[in-house]
Formats: C-alpha cells, structure tokens, sequence
C-alpha cells in the first residue's frame, strides 16, 4: 500500500458528518470553488520532504498541511466548532498541530483561521 497523505486527509476529513454539517461552503484542497460560501474549508500541502536517513536512503518523511477556515461576520459563530473537529480528526491519523493564527481580511472582510498539522510517515519498502 503507497502512502498517499493528501487522499489520507481528503478522506479523513469528508467523513466527518459534523464536520459536513458545519461546514456548508464545502472542503477544498487548493481552491474554492465558490468564494461566496461560507463557511468553507481550504487546504493544502505546505511541505513532503524526506525526514530521515539510513544507509544513505531516506526511511521516512515528513508532510504538513495547512487548514483554512473561512468566515464571514454571519457565520463566525461557526469558526470555533469546525476548528474543534478538525483538531480532533487531524490528531485521530496522527496529525500534530504546531501553529494556528486567526486572521481578518480586510479587503473581503473574510475571517480566516489557519492550522498547520505535521505528521512523518515511514517509507515502504
């Protein structure tokens, strides 16, 4: 079985029903696919790099994501209870939050709430 971190998430994260259930504007790995729904979830992959060595071959890597959660005023109550399930579902595959900054956009006037998540997995063979 490869390894595949971004289906891992992708998978781990839609089969959250509360999840689902909060988040109206949908989940999306890049982009939105409408920028008018809220409130949404965005994320990528921040960094996959060889994490440790052995004979001169790596043995594992590392991978971290970045999780957006988009808000508007009228949907902001929403901001803490998406945040709370994410961190439960991201820590239940191994996940470990190092970094989580709330931000305003002024020019959308967009709530943004971004996690960073790291994880290292071992190569198979």
């Amino acid at each position: 079985m490869t390894m595949d971190p971004v289906s891992e998430l992708v998978k781990t994260l839609t089969s959250s029903s509360q999840l689902s259930e909060l988040v109206t504007g949908g989940i999306h790995n890049l982009t939105a696919n409408d920028v008018n729904a809220f409130p949404r979830v965005v994320f990528y992959e921040l960094k996959d790099v060889d994490a440790g060595y052995a004979d001169n071959k790596a043995y594992c890597f590392e991978v971290r994501f970045q999780i957006s959660i988009f808000t508007q005023s009228s949907t902001r109550k929403f901001e803490k209870p998406i945040a709370n399930e994410i961190d439960k579902l991201m820590r239940s595959i191994g996940y470990g939050r190092y970094d989580s900054q709330p931000l305003y956009e002024e020019d959308t006037k967009v709530y943004h709430k971004a996690m960073r998540y790291v994880k290292g997995y071992f190569k198979e063979e």
